[in-house]
């Protein structure tokens, strides 16, 4: 059956919200294109599409896909997020996220593409001074990774004013969970991120999780998140898509589920979950982790009609552990 909606670039689509994104966009008929250098992405979750290795940073890879292909949109998913290891290596963040989206930016103008998405974060933020943040908070980011997702969210307003290329902003909170389906996930190496290591350590993989910090103002000491599943993220982008195709103007959007659950609380909805005991181990707060972070994904849910599918914290980490469970067998 032809495409009925149009052909999408998803750059970073072998990536763990990438997959989901191109599985989505499969699903409402577009045709898409994966571009992807899989430092960080793996084939195996490549769940369609056509799949192009190579670097966004590519001028030439770049000009070859714009010139075979005509491209309703495209779609960033390709960026370093490890905030630790952006502060240790800013210019590896600054090349990688700001420097070759500027490339990608650049080939978009050269072959008349004017339509954007970009994955920004909630690390634009900085400490928040309140409680739910919306998209009007300033953005002060305490981090090299931070800075750069700002830098480009700049970037993605000039190019607005000088070319026309309108653009959504979507501002991740805690991406979590995985595809029903269970053949598409989180995988990550090393991994960062709090559900899937208190699930290796439910599996036996890990020794124990651990805790950074219990004497946080919070309910029981520890970090408060706002945990969004990846597939009602990839609902919130093709919405965005949808919009930009019927002549939306660019506009930034928070996506989280506007709910907060302490690191203790997810330990404990994992361990019902799973059955498992999971071990914990506590040690002193990390430098930068903010006691409070939770999204006001108001703003979204009035201009484009998205609310989280997945609301509860236990149905998304029993998504993740279905899919850890796929893949440990």
């Amino acid at each position: 059956m032809p495409n009925k909606n149009g052909t999408i670039l998803v750059v970073g689509g072998a990536g763990y919200i990438g997959s989901h994104m191109v599985r989505q966009l499969l699903a409402a008929r577009y045709d898409v294109v994966i571009l992807d250098n899989l430092s960080t992405g793996n084939r195996k979750l490549v769940p369609g599409g056509e799949l192009v290795p190579g670097s966004l940073g590519d001028a030439e890879v770049l000009d070859r896909l714009f010139a075979g292909h005509d491209f309703d949109a495209v779609m960033h998913f390709a960026a370093f997020s490890q905030v630790g290891q952006s502060v240790n290596q800013p210019l590896v963040y600054y090349r990688n996220n700001l420097a070759e989206t500027l490339t990608l930016l650049e080939a978009m103008v050269r072959h008349d593409v004017r339509r954007f998405i970009f994955s920004s974060t909630a690390a634009v933020y900085g400490e928040p001074t309140a409680i739910p943040i919306t998209e009007d908070h300033p953005c002060l980011p305490t981090n090299p990774y931070g800075n750069t997702k700002l830098a480009v969210e700049r970037l993605l307003a000039d190019c607005d004013a000088a070319y026309g290329l309108k653009h959504t902003v979507l501002r991740y909170f805690n991406a979590a969970g995985a595809d029903d389906a269970g053949d598409i996930g989180e995988l990550h190496d090393p991994e960062t991120h709090l559900i899937p290591i208190v699930l290796q350590a439910a599996s036996g993989l890990i020794d124990h999780i651990r805790v950074f910090g219990t004497d946080y103002a919070t309910t029981d000491g520890t970090c408060v998140r706002d945990y969004v599943h990846v597939n009602d993220l990839a609902r919130a982008h093709l919405l965005a898509l949808d919009a930009l195709m019927q002549g939306a103007d660019s506009a930034t959007y928070n996506l989280g589920s506007s709910n907060g659950y302490s690191v203790n609380e997810v330990i404990a909805a994992a361990r019902s979950v799973t059955g498992k005991e999971i071990p914990v181990v506590t040690g002193p707060r990390r430098p930068g982790d903010p006691a409070i972070l939770v999204a006001s994904s108001e703003k979204i849910k009035h201009a484009l009609g998205w609310k989280p599918a997945y609301a509860s914290l236990r149905t998304i980490i029993r998504t993740a552990w279905n899919w850890h469970l796929k893949q440990a067998h």
